[in-house]
């Protein structure tokens, strides 16, 4: 591929990721499109496999088809391969002609008989940690040329920053849902109190007492017991607050 359409070609796949970010997709989705992108991007690849750690091993999160994910599984069948030894060195490994490669004997045999000739695996990091490796496989032994090297460093470094910003928004999301629960809850049980509190004429740091102490007695939720208590004086289930918003968020 020419200079100028290889530089344009890998200019399309960054557009590809950003636009994956923008529409805010499922990890797992954006996950599964980066190793396609991943095998466009960088021509001589017939596949590619997204390895991540997991506790002290590591499992493949997404494949751009059976190639890889067999590539990947034979790896951590013998624990041993050039994705692994990037994962764990955290450094750039290639395989030029694995018919001559020696370093990893047991993976050789089952990967030559699967068809794979060279390969390359790039560290995936994640706010500096290494947290994956990025395999990609080919047909043929030193399909990886100077340009395709450089090209899979770029989009490896690309993918990787897009892929910090998608976990942010991951947690972002459950810190949302946590935060909403928690203003639902709140607001359940300060209606309660001012029901206790009109019953017992009583102040709220004395209703939340008595709330509490029927809680632990009946050994349920102070949420739920708050939502009884409204529902029986009023007929109707508690009104739950507004969504929480976080402050960018705010007109």
């Amino acid at each position: 591929m020419p200079s100028d359409a290889a530089d344009r070609h890998l200019a399309s796949a960054y557009g590809r990721l950003l636009t994956l970010l923008g529409d805010s997709p499922h990890v797992d989705v954006f996950l599964d499109q980066l190793v396609r992108v991943a095998t466009e991007v960088v021509a001589p690849a017939v596949g590619c496999g997204l390895t991540m750690r997991r506790d002290d091993g590591a499992f493949t999160v997404a494949s751009s088809g059976d190639i890889a994910a067999q590539g990947d599984e034979i790896q951590y069948g013998a624990d041993e391969g050039p994705c692994l030894e990037a994962l764990r060195q955290g450094q750039v490994v290639e395989v030029l002609d694995l018919r001559t490669d020696d370093r990893w004997c047991d993976y050789r045999e089952h990967a030559l008989r699967l068809g794979v000739a060279s390969s390359l695996s790039l560290p995936v990091t994640v706010d500096g940690e290494v947290v994956g490796a990025l395999n990609l496989y080919a047909t043929e032994p030193h399909a990886f040329t100077d340009r395709a090297r450089r090209q899979a460093l770029a989009f490896t470094d690309q993918g990787s920053a897009a892929l910090s910003v998608i976990l942010r928004q991951a947690d972002q999301a459950l810190l949302h849902r946590q935060l909403t629960d928690a203003m639902v809850s709140r607001s359940v049980i300060d209606q309660a109190l001012g029901v206790v509190m009109g019953q017992q004429r009583c102040t709220a740091a004395e209703a939340f007492a008595l709330l509490r102490q029927a809680s632990q007695h009946r050994n349920r939720k102070l949420r739920d017991l708050a939502a009884e208590i409204i529902t029986q004086v009023s007929g109707k289930s508690p009104q739950p607050a507004p969504e929480f918003v976080p402050p960018r968020q705010q007109s």
